[in-house]
């Protein structure tokens, strides 16, 4: 692989068993307004000699959602414990949130840190002032209650904090958590969705420890020496010999992820990041960027009973550009012990099948209209940029300030975006406020994968992106909404820009 390039080495950052059926969620007995706790274990009880059990997060059900965010501890190591940041006592991560598109939700976020945060609803289409983005901050002791109507499509969605120059800081220690939108389009499907049985959450990221058991957080590098699935090290997972879907986010600081099976087995991309693909699309493996989302069904019908298998990153041999791609090892500049490897995400055993099983796939899904080049009426290009050794990465030589409006947007015009950008590093792009097309990678065609709804994508180095999306519904004079990096280090040193949609 080309040596690590010297202008990443120079780089600085700021910062030295129930199953619960998700078609019919139980509300509370009083009112279908109130939010219900449901716990979930996942289907091996006890894991097999050196392995955990994944955890599967508990579920929050109905139309009034309470957080809080706290900091806490997990055992992840022998001796102490590792101090971690988690939303309703999880010790790490947080309750997976169950909404139904048309409702009108409340969420009340209290913010038991020592310091202020945000809680962005990553994906959501909603009023600026609702999105919680770095303007809309709650300080310690404080809580924040946005409320909106669910817009989005049934998809996997995600929340997380947002606060400027600390949103890496927070994520590192763990906090997030998932939402998934069910509709009444997607209920109709045959589709695994028994959640925690069949219907899997999988939150990948990983971390370095320190020699106390502290999650290690420098300059040096943003990898993580060890793989944790849904907070767990060495995660495994019963799964039944049926259809079984998994819902994967990438919530690393920078790592991108090449996935796929041990037995380079076919599985199909059923969703991506703002709802189902028009038909299942096959893959070996699934390239899947900080942020990104992506819906997945693995076949394991033809599988023995008390067979296993392997999820896993094929992150060696990339080209070099590929966040975790890189030769340097643990301890070095950019360095991990994952890097330019090829290495384990989830073992999964296979157990009985579960009745009523799912066991093919649709041919078909759903029927979206994307967005094309041709309806764009007006079109804008930001470029990546980087003034050079030890600089921040900046959107048009122009770093992130609160007060600055980067864009401006009329209400209801359909736009496309170019991203252009260096070639220092790759990226992953998010916007909040809409799900957009992607139209154009001058690398090569979209790949099919990806032609769906998006708010998230991977750029890579000297890559030029272009994106088509209807900016409708929502607009405001003083509330703006975020365009960013998604990794979080280069988000916090200033990659990121905001714009206002504004009335005709």
């Amino acid at each position: 692989m080309t040596p690590l390039n010297p202008l990443i080495q120079r780089r600085t950052f700021l910062l030295a068993g129930g199953a619960l059926m998700l078609g019919a969620c139980s509300k509370s007995s009083d009112s279908s307004s109130s939010a219900t706790t449901n716990s979930v274990a996942a289907n091996t009880s006890v894991a097999t000699e050196g392995y955990n059990t994944l955890w599967i997060p508990p579920t929050l059900t109905g139309t009034t959602f309470d957080l809080s965010v706290a900091t806490t501890t997990k055992q992840l190591h022998d001796g102490a414990a590792t101090p971690t940041i988690g939303y309703n006592g999880a010790e790490f991560w947080g309750p997976t949130l169950i909404m139904q598109k048309g409702a009108s939700v409340q969420l009340n976020v209290t913010n038991k840190l020592d310091e202020e945060t945000t809680t962005h609803w990553h994906g959501f289409h909603i009023p600026a002032e609702m999105d919680g983005g770095p303007h809309q901050t709650i300080a310690a002791g404080a809580t924040w209650s946005p409320s909106f109507e669910v817009k989005n499509n049934a998809a996997t969605f995600w929340y997380h904090p947002h606060m400027h120059e600390k949103t890496w800081t927070q994520m590192n220690q763990g906090a997030g958590g998932f939402i998934i939108v069910q509709d009444d389009t997607e209920a109709a499907l045959a589709l695994p969705r028994t959640y925690g049985v069949d219907d899997i959450p999988l939150m990948l990221t990983s971390r370095t420890f320190s020699s106390s058991n502290e999650f290690v957080l420098t300059t040096v590098t943003p990898y993580g020496d060890e793989m944790l699935t849904n907070g767990t090290l060495k995660a495994e997972v019963g799964l039944p010999a049926q259809m079984v879907r998994f819902r994967i986010l990438n919530a690393e600081i920078e790592r991108v992820y090449d996935l796929g099976f041990s037995d380079n087995r076919t599985f199909h991309v059923i969703g991506t990041d703002g709802g189902l693909l028009n038909a299942p699309v096959p893959v070996t493996t699934l390239i899947i960027a900080p942020g990104e989302r992506y819906e997945i069904v693995v076949d394991l019908t033809a599988d023995a009973v008390g067979a296993s298998l392997t999820m896993q990153a094929f992150n060696g041999g990339h080209p070099f550009g590929f966040p975790g791609g890189e030769d340097a090892a643990s301890g070095e500049v950019f360095g991990s012990s994952l890097n330019n490897t090829t290495f384990d995400v989830l073992h999964i055993n296979v157990i009985a099948a579960i009745s009523g099983a799912v066991t093919a796939l649709p041919t078909e899904l759903v029927a979206n209209t994307l967005w094309t080049a041709a309806d764009a009426t007006s079109k804008r290009t930001i470029a990546i940029t980087d003034t050079g050794p030890g600089s921040p990465f900046t959107f048009d030589d122009a770093g992130y300030s609160m007060d600055t409006i980067n864009q401006t947007v009329t209400l209801d015009t359909v736009e496309q975006w170019s991203i252009n950008n260096g070639k220092i590093f790759s990226h992953s792009f998010h916007m909040h406020d809409v799900q957009f097309s992607i139209v154009s990678r001058s690398t090569g065609e979209v790949a099919e994968y990806e032609k769906g709804w998006k708010d998230t994508f991977s750029i890579f180095i000297g890559e030029s992106v272009s994106f088509v999306a209807k900016f409708d519904d929502f607009a405001s004079t003083e509330h703006p909404f975020m365009y960013h990096c998604h990794m979080a280090n280069h988000e916090d040193e200033g990659l990121m820009g905001q714009f206002l949609v504004v009335p005709a």
